[in-house]
């Protein structure tokens, strides 16, 4: 199998808050270092892309010294947190921005897709875009006419293909824009994040798309947050943090290394609580909370997906004596409305506990019906509205994902819905 892209040792520089190096002196000295054959200097003080940290120099490291091949049939997913230098290398294998360092050997023609209506001009009608689209892709007249009917049915925009794509929605321009590169039979298709603007629908549908690419023998290099669907579609992954190549390897065991290592430790699915702000008697404290899918789900990996079964444990320790104390757990989403609210009183059961005394509460959640999103958990301890021994506003949170083999997209709204759970109380009291 030949190589489709091959990247070496490619670096990208930026000056932070600037265009180049945004001072003649600098360019001067860029220059001076040049034509003596010596090493550009801004190099060697530009810094890691580690965006949680205030740095000492102007020059920062978008990527530094990503180095893989990608064969021709294969098909790649990068993932890695938000500012890893992902979109970043995706615009460097585009052609949108250069390299600062290393080399890319690329065989094939390629079609991206890296940011919504990105090759589209507003003020041209669909159909004009689809004719333009083609003609920066390299393709002729005759045959993207060949193709315009399949790519309108795709993109599910046939009413408004007449109209100017400037009054499209977020969700339209997407369906369009991925019809099209995904039809003018491209030897690479990159695709960006970008497909989270779209539907459920639409999502399960270019996913099977792209796989019908990857059969035909052409490249894909997908990036996405959702690790199902970098599992369902990618052969292999690579994953990068800080601008750095971690590692890559085969999709679905590269995945389980990085969910990994986004929720141990210290992430907020597996967080340690004492010294977390809260209120309370303090006649108890809430030590530990940790959140999971539960083995059961079915997902293949360790990540939580739009009706999955849910673990929640919580770790509670006693400094004075605690009587008949109800525990509770409420999840709220991101704009801060109470959607879920579990507590061991609702199966008329309460803790207590002798000073010294330890216990573990684990809630299983049956089918959480959430949408795809970040939600917070919230954590109280107490008898009924005499006494609140401890509470944790901001406990942790978890994130959920898209279940791409189910198009039964959910809508959660304000208010407090069912949730069928039960509960388990392990404790060990102290004389």
């Amino acid at each position: 199998m030949s190589t489709a892209i091959s990247i070496d040792n490619v670096s990208k520089l930026y000056r932070i808050g600037e265009v180049g190096t945004g001072f003649l002196s600098h360019d001067v000295n860029r220059w001076w270092h040049k034509i003596r054959g010596k090493e550009d200097p801004y190099l060697q003080v530009g810094q890691a892309n580690d965006r949680s940290t205030k740095g000492d120099s102007d020059y920062v490291y978008a990527i530094k010294d990503i180095s893989f091949d990608v064969k021709q049939g294969q098909v790649l997913g990068i993932i890695g947190r938000n500012g890893a230098g992902k979109s970043t290398l995706l615009k460097i294998l585009s052609r949108v921005t250069t390299p600062t360092t290393g080399q890319i050997k690329i065989k094939g023609r390629i079609a991206s897709l890296l940011e919504v209506g990105t090759g589209f001009h507003p003020e041209l009608t669909g159909k004009e875009n689809i004719f333009l689209n083609g003609a920066i892709l390299g393709m002729r007249k005759a045959e993207i006419r060949s193709k315009f009917d399949e790519i309108v049915d795709f993109s599910g925009c046939e009413r408004y293909i007449d109209t100017p794509v400037k009054r499209y929605s977020s969700g339209m321009y997407v369906r369009l824009a991925f019809a099209v590169a995904a039809h003018l039979e491209p030897e690479i298709l990159i695709v960006d994040e970008v497909l989270a603007v779209g539907d459920a629908e639409f999502q399960k549908k270019c996913l099977g798309k792209m796989k019908d690419v990857a059969g035909h023998g052409r490249t894909v290099i997908f990036v996405s947050h959702n690790m199902s669907a970098v599992v369902t579609l990618c052969d292999t992954a690579a994953w990068i943090q800080n601008g750095k190549l971690v590692d890559s390897g085969t999709a679905r065991s590269l995945v389980g290394k990085y969910m990994e290592d986004q929720i141990g430790g210290d992430s907020q699915s597996n967080a340690k609580l004492i010294d977390k702000p809260r209120t309370g008697s303090g006649a108890a404290h809430f030590t530990q909370l940790s959140i999971s899918a539960a083995p059961e789900s079915g997902t293949g990996i360790d990540q939580i997906v739009t009706g999955s079964t849910v673990e929640i444990k919580v770790e509670i320790t006693a400094t004075k004596e605690l009587r008949s104390s109800n525990v509770a757990v409420t999840i709220y989403d991101g704009n801060n409305f109470r959607l879920i609210d579990v507590n061991t009183a609702l199966k008329g059961e309460f803790l207590s506990l002798a000073p010294g005394g330890k216990a573990s509460v684990k809630f299983v959640l049956e089918s959480l019906l959430l949408k795809p999103g970040n939600y917070v958990v919230e954590l109280w301890l107490g008898r009924g509205g005499t006494e609140d021994v401890d509470f944790v506003r901001d406990a942790g949170g978890f994130e959920v994902y898209q279940d791409v083999s189910n198009t039964n997209h959910t809508e959660t709204f304000p208010g407090i819905y069912q949730c069928e759970f039960s509960h388990q109380i392990s404790k060990t009291n102290h004389d």
